[in-house]
């Protein structure tokens, strides 16, 4: 679900009220309720999650920066917006990626949700010192891997370990694999359609090495994933594991029962 556009506010009057459920609430409470509530509508913020200045949110409430200050600082506390230096406050959006059944890879999904995707290779190449699933889901005895930290807006989110047949990973080995669309590439280069992919989702902590990459503290809660990408042919194309930021991904599914 990608970021909503700014949409005009119509001004408030006395007539209609902050929120009209705070009752006798102090007015920045009032504000911080209401600004929850129009932004999950899509109004207050812009096609990129900006909120609206405290100059602005004043002059549309009419009341002063003070006022607006404490409204916002509980929700940046709460996680529904993140400051930036120079730049503003920004919705915390928790969806570069949905998952309700598109398979996008890393960079599509970042874009999708209006973020620009970057990456840093951390490894990459042939090796047989890989685990026994590895071997088992790919089908191979030698792969070759290539682990990078993902970036959304310069800021570090992911970190990706994928494992390829040797024939695929040393066709993307002459590719940019900063910014590379893999599965664009998949079908649109290497000619292998995709069919589907098996996805496994788990929660997981940040060991030392990972915290450090990700900027968080050790044993911070992480995202973990294992997806196995299948060609049309039934051959595996990718092994894919991953642990992500929790403020930057979430887990939305549909569900239906059926009635006999």
């Amino acid at each position: 679900m990608p970021l909503r556009t700014r949409k005009k506010p119509a001004p408030l009057s006395a007539a209609t009220p902050v929120d009209a459920t705070a009752g006798s609430a102090p007015l920045h409470i009032q504000i911080r309720e209401t600004i929850r509530r129009q932004v999950r509508d899509g109004q207050l913020i812009d096609k990129s999650g900006r909120l609206m200045t405290e100059a602005e949110l004043g002059r549309y409430f009419g009341v002063s920066r003070i006022t607006i200050r404490n409204a916002i600082s509980p929700l940046v506390s709460e996680g529904m917006f993140a400051r930036t230096r120079g730049r503003g406050t920004f919705l915390r959006s928790n969806q570069p990626e949905n998952w309700v059944g598109r398979l996008m890879g890393f960079s599509e999904t970042i874009r999708d949700a209006g973020y620009q995707p970057g990456a840093k290779v951390l490894q990459q190449g042939m090796t047989n010192r890989h685990d026994t699933e590895v071997r088992e889901q790919l089908r191979e005895r030698a792969v070759w891997q290539l682990k990078r930290l993902r970036l959304a807006d310069d800021t570090p989110i992911a970190i990706e370990h994928a494992f390829y047949p040797p024939d695929i990973g040393l066709e993307l080995e002459k590719r940019d694999l900063i910014s590379i669309i893999m599965y664009r590439v998949f079908e649109e280069e290497l000619g292998h359609p995709i069919k589907e992919a098996k996805q496994t989702i788990s929660a997981a902590l940040a060991d030392s090495t990972s915290a450090k990459l990700l900027g968080v503290k050790g044993g911070s809660p992480l995202l973990a994933i294992e997806r196995l990408t299948l060609g049309t042919d039934g051959r595996p194309l990718e092994l894919l594991r991953a642990v992500y930021l929790t403020d930057y991904f979430r887990l939305s599914i549909s569900l239906t029962r059926q009635h006999s």
